[in-house]
């Protein structure tokens, strides 16, 4: 049975404890192999070579640091399929998306290893004569990534690319979901000879692991994508170590359909949004906010598309919606489900676990739509995690965009409309991170800031220039080259 093992200090290893646990296929159950299981002494191992090395990697020119990002890129790009396949059997979504998975830690390479050549601080005019001043990023130091099974080598690019062109080292805790992708992610690293301690990969689960690296006293900051219950936790013990953090947590993300919008457009959109990744996306969209006028003309183009969804293994190019990531991920979802029955929500497609057709041993859930769903309900305001949708009626743009900011996530937000007017607007009061004006809630770009407001997160930002805010520090630089004594905010008046 195959064994994914940890990866400190440029060498794979057993962890301490001895202990494994199997990894499953979640479309059909079969035991993929086994990952080590961690423990603190584990993970500060990885920090202290870590902290040894990024010592060195600091006083690397950026744009040569950035030499190793490239190689990542061009190595990824070598293998996406191959990546694809293996995240698919893992993790379970469908191959296409896999694919657009990998593609989206490429482009992050890329980016990343471009920004070696800026890393863009400040010049800025002294208030006195014959002085210069200027403002210059420097590294963090060791860099804590706890990311998650949904897009298990996107978020992990997302952090610890601009983690090492910016100068600092990484101990990586991935899901115990997703050992495989992160094996093949790491090993990646190793083969463009990245020097040894700069990235280290640590398995395990949250409670050893994750709680080692958040207490650990030489890891300066955490960047973490998960639930809102652990991500506050950790930003709470965080903050009484004076450590820094970078949080990505739930989203409950709305498309606003008003009476102009084109309908079919929409719809393809809310199909995508809501049952990609079989809803295990933080940009899922969760509620379709639709003007009253055509709720109707919706829910009958929603419900005619969905039956049109293929449900099966991912590696199937013909399948449309893999399974969840695993049992209790199903049975939750079905939990809400019934919730939504109780508080008077109307079922109008799905709604039942997946036991025919040959998914029995699977974990599939049918794509569910709720309608007459009012913004109190818990199915309208608490993130489910998967295929599950809610159509909530409104009478007007306001209205709408009440509803849409009543939740307590602030990630991402769309409205169709041919009316700019009201697209402006909607962009001025829509309350998230991400605002798409006639396409869904998912599908941001590298390039752009990735974060949200309100209980998303805690105002960091991964991807495009921002997520090197994360990663580093400001320093300061004052040059007084006048050869005596000037007084700041005296002399100069």
């Amino acid at each position: 049975m195959k064994e994914f093992l940890n990866y400190i200090d440029g060498e794979w290893s057993v962890s301490s404890s001895g202990k494994f646990v199997e990894v499953l296929n979640p479309a059909n159950g079969e035991v993929l192999g086994k990952v080590t299981q961690s423990t603190k002494e584990d993970v500060d191992r990885a920090v202290q070579a870590g902290k040894r090395a990024q010592k060195e990697w600091s006083l690397v020119p950026a744009p040569e640091r950035a030499e190793y990002l490239y190689k990542v890129a061009f190595l990824l790009k070598e293998r996406k399929e191959e990546i694809a396949q293996v995240l698919t059997i893992e993790m379970g979504k469908v191959i296409e998306e896999g694919r657009g998975e990998v593609q989206e830690a490429i482009d992050m390479a890329f980016y990343m290893a471009g920004e070696g050549r800026r890393l863009l601080g400040d010049t800025i005019p002294s208030e006195l004569r014959n002085k210069f001043a200027m403002s210059v990023r420097i590294p963090v130091g060791v860099a804590g990534l706890i990311t998650p099974w949904n897009f298990p080598i996107a978020i992990a690019s997302w952090k610890s690319l601009p983690a090492l062109v910016t100068g600092n080292a990484v101990v990586w805790k991935p899901s115990t979901e997703t050992p495989m992708v992160a094996y093949e992610f790491a090993k990646i690293y190793e083969e463009v000879g990245l020097p040894k301690g700069l990235l280290n990969l640590v398995n395990g689960a949250g409670r050893e692991v994750g709680n080692a690296m958040v207490e650990h006293p030489d890891i300066d900051l955490i960047s973490f994508t998960g639930s809102n219950e652990v991500g506050s936790a950790i930003n709470g013990r965080a903050g009484e170590l004076l450590k820094r953090t970078s949080l990505e947590m739930g989203g409950k993300n709305a498309v606003t359909v008003l009476a102009d919008a084109d309908l079919d457009l929409a719809v393809d959109s809310i199909l995508w949004g809501a049952f990609g990744t079989s809803g295990q996306r933080c940009t899922a969209t969760s509620r379709v906010i639709v003007h009253e006028d055509v709720k109707v003309e919706i829910e009958k183009k929603l419900v005619d598309r969905i039956g049109e969804l293929i449900l099966g293994n991912g590696l199937d190019e013909k399948v449309k919606i893999g399974p969840v990531i695993n049992r209790p991920a199903l049975e939750n979802i079905d939990r809400y489900v019934r919730i939504g029955q109780k508080e008077g929500a109307k079922l109008l497609a799905g709604g039942h676990i997946v036991t025919e057709n040959g998914l029995e041993s699977g974990n599939f859930y049918a794509p569910t739509i709720f309608t007459d769903v009012t913004p109190e309900m818990r199915i309208a305001k608490e993130e489910i995690f998967g295929p599950v949708l809610s159509i909530i009626s409104v009478k007007s743009l306001e209205e709408a965009i009440e509803v849409n900011n009543s939740v307590e996530f602030g990630l991402s937000s769309s409205i169709f409309t041919a009316d700019v007017n009201l697209a402006f607007r909607a962009m001025r009061d829509l309350d998230s991170g991400l605002v798409y004006i006639n396409a869904g809630t998912t599908g941001a770009e590298i390039h752009l800031p990735f974060g949200g407001t309100k209980g998303t997160g805690n105002g960091h930002r991964d991807s495009g220039v921002a997520a090197l805010d994360v990663y580093t520090e400001w320093k300061s630089v004052y040059i007084d080259y006048s050869g005596k004594l000037q007084r700041a905010q005296i002399d100069n008046y």
